[in-house]
């Protein structure tokens, strides 16, 4: 009947709370709590060499560490698991090209890039943890200054990097076609986005899909025992689609506000 235990109907996501620039030593940061879920993101940029493949274009690293405050199952190494089956996933979703402007981090072809890591921290564990961090890591990305360099080369053909020692000197990634995932949870003959935990141990099967703001699907994968049949997954993926253009538009809308204050913006950070 479109209706959840908590009052929400099938498509529609609990109350989502965004802050970015919330931890002082990182490139870019943001924390996000959707219902009990609570994730926070840093990423720093640092200097490195590009892998041989790939010559002239930096790179993501992914590192997910499990707090033992989110569960008690992540006591001892109890998320250790958990962590790279989640870096795994999220290396796949936001390392494509399309998603990420990768050759902006390109300093040297060969010698030089930025190289991003991108660590995440689960806080509390309260279901969705994917779409959670995805829109953490699409926060802290839009959030990430990169310092500008230059590169100099003496008459020896010795070359030299500069940073520039500008704060507001800096380059910024554009964030519009990274992803963010969206969880459908098959429980009965429906489907449900955003499940909480008590509907988690209720779906068989779900199916994870990264949609851009367009409403284009970039990596799709299914998760849980169950099965699922062809007509529930295309429904599935239609489902996805709506919501993920959705959430997009309404993150993009907090980004844009928060910025649009600047220094004047009041910091909530984990005393709120």
């Amino acid at each position: 009947e479109d209706l959840r235990v908590d009052g929400r109907g099938c498509e529609d996501y609990r109350c989502a709370e965004v802050e970015t620039d919330v931890v002082s030593n990182t490139s870019g940061s943001a924390r996000v709590k959707l219902g009990h879920t609570d994730i926070l993101v840093g990423i720093k940029a640092e200097m490195g060499t590009p892998k041989l493949e790939k010559p002239d274009e930096g790179y993501l690293e992914f590192f997910v560490d499990c707090s033992a405050n989110a569960t008690p199952e992540f006591e001892g190494r109890g998320g250790e698991e958990l962590g790279t089956e989640l870096a795994n996933t999220l290396y796949r979703v936001f390392s494509s090209e399309s998603s990420v402007d990768l050759k902006s981090l390109c300093i040297n072809p060969r010698e030089h890039c930025w190289v991003l890591y991108v660590d995440v921290l689960l806080l509390e564990c309260g279901g969705n943890l994917l779409d959670a961090i995805s829109i953490a890591v699409k926060a802290a990305l839009f959030n990430t200054r990169i310092p500008k360099v230059r590169v100099l080369e003496d008459e020896e053909g010795s070359k030299e990097i500069e940073l520039s020692d500008d704060p507001y000197d800096c380059i910024r990634l554009n964030v519009d076609d990274v992803p963010c995932i969206v969880t459908l949870s098959k429980i009965g003959y429906r489907h449900v986005v955003d499940a909480t935990l008590q509907e988690e141990a209720c779906s068989l099967a779900s199916l994870l899909i990264s949609v851009t703001s367009k409403g284009a699907l970039t990596s799709m994968k299914k998760v849980g025992r169950g099965s699922l049949d062809p007509e529930s997954i295309f429904e599935m993926m239609e489902t996805g689609k709506r919501v993920g253009k959705s959430l997009h538009i309404a993150l993009q809308k907090i980004l844009d506000e928060e910025e649009s204050l600047g220094t004047s913006r009041q910091k909530v950070g984990f005393l709120g």
